[in-house]
């Protein structure tokens, strides 16, 4: 039988094991986006660099994520209130929203290579391959976001997040707005500099 010591030390473990566990993937993520991103950076100045418009849905794109910011930040004002139906109600209209965004991203795929901007093929040029690059690793991290969202999600139909009990609500809400900055990061970036 577990005792009230061991449940207090289990949880001061996870305490003291999760939060860095996720800044350092999130450091890793960093290194992997300056890398890519420095690579554009280099190829670019080699010339032969396709100028094209960013598709209309990448604006779009960034419009819902940083709506999913301000649901994923409510989800823990309420828990912290103890509010398990604004919990859930916020949580659910994240995942919804970062749903958006995964498809947002497909189409403005489809916009790219209706405007003729491929990822490959003897069409295709550097600065479309990177585009596409970027924005698809990025999915890929948001795809694991959404999968802990889920996760987050359903612990929170059992009202599983209260003022004393906001680990995972934390952990998952410090990698979604992670996520959330990176976008805001690429996107600048594929506008501006690319």
């Amino acid at each position: 039988m577990m005792t009230i010591t061991q449940s207090f030390e289990d949880k001061t473990h996870k305490e003291k094991t999760m939060k860095p566990l996720l800044w350092v993937g999130m450091i890793s993520i960093v290194m992997l986006f300056a890398g890519l991103t420095s690579a554009v950076i280099v190829r670019k100045s080699d010339g032969n660099w396709l100028e094209f418009y960013m598709p209309s849905m990448f604006w779009v794109s960034t419009v819902v994520i940083l709506i999913s910011s301000l649901t994923m930040y409510l989800s823990l004002h309420f828990a912290k209130r103890s509010n398990f139906t604004g919990v859930k109600a916020s949580l659910a209209a994240t995942l919804i929203l970062g749903i958006v965004f995964a498809f947002s991203q497909f189409e403005a795929w489809s916009q790219l290579t209706s405007g003729q901007v491929f990822f490959t093929g003897s069409e295709s040029n550097a600065s479309g391959s990177f585009l596409y690059i970027l924005t698809a690793v990025h999915l890929i991290h948001l795809l694991g976001g959404l999968m802990a969202l889920l996760v987050v999600f359903f612990k929170s139909l059992k009202n599983t997040y209260k003022p004393k009990n906001l680990l995972g609500l934390q952990v998952c809400s410090i990698y979604w707005h992670f996520l959330d900055a990176l976008w805001l990061y690429l996107f600048l970036f594929l506008s501006y500099i690319v």
